[in-house]
């Protein structure tokens, strides 16, 4: 069988509930985010993923992706990397959609960017690392990451521009897979929620 990428987005935080762009301020986890964290882990625990044996596990470095990763009971084989941080937002940082728009009513982050912050591009070139990483070996990986960079990497996984990233969206807490279908890259599964409405 061919290997698997499994992609958890971060619990549920203060700022993600409220929609503002998170990027690189380190936000905690709420109460609901420990709890859909521990359910996220029962999941990955039991059968068929049965404590995923052999899969190489790597965390952003953000306390919301690492706390995730440890409750969800995968902090001891986990390895903090950088390169699974969320977007830099720059001047929006902290701001809603809405309040962006309130200044640029067509602004779209997949389309337009971002001021003083990462450039598409440059995201961009950060999910084909980490998609170069996930496909480098024989064997099944797990990452613990944040909502765009998680998107990112779905649409570059399929090949497609980063744009793609706007029509698949992504809850906290979610579980998602990347294969592979007649030997092209595929998605399994996507914002798979179900282990929440435990």
């Amino acid at each position: 069988m061919a290997p698997r990428f499994l992609l958890a987005r971060h619990g549920q935080t203060e700022w993600s509930l409220s929609g503002k762009h998170t990027g690189r301020t380190d936000i905690p986890l709420l109460e609901e985010g420990r709890r859909g964290a521990k359910l996220l882990g029962e999941r990955l625990h039991r059968a068929p993923l049965n404590r995923l044996p052999g899969v190489e596990i790597r965390t952003s470095p953000l306390a919301r992706a690492r706390e995730t990763c440890e409750l969800a009971g995968f902090g001891d084989r986990a390895t903090p990397w950088d390169t699974l941080m969320e977007w830099d937002y720059g001047a929006y940082e902290g701001m809603t959609p809405d309040e962006i728009r309130a200044d640029r009513p067509d602004w779209l982050i997949w389309r337009d960017g971002v001021p003083r912050g990462e450039t598409l591009a440059e995201v961009a070139a950060r999910a084909d690392e980490i998609v170069e990483w996930a496909r480098s070996a024989d064997r099944d990986v797990l990452v613990f990451a944040h909502g765009h960079i998680l998107r990112s990497i779905g649409a570059r996984w399929l090949g497609l521009d980063i744009d793609f990233a706007s029509r698949i969206r992504l809850n906290p807490t979610s579980l998602s897979v990347l294969g592979w279908a007649y030997g092209e890259p595929a998605i399994e599964t996507w914002n798979d929620c179900a282990h929440l409405a435990a």
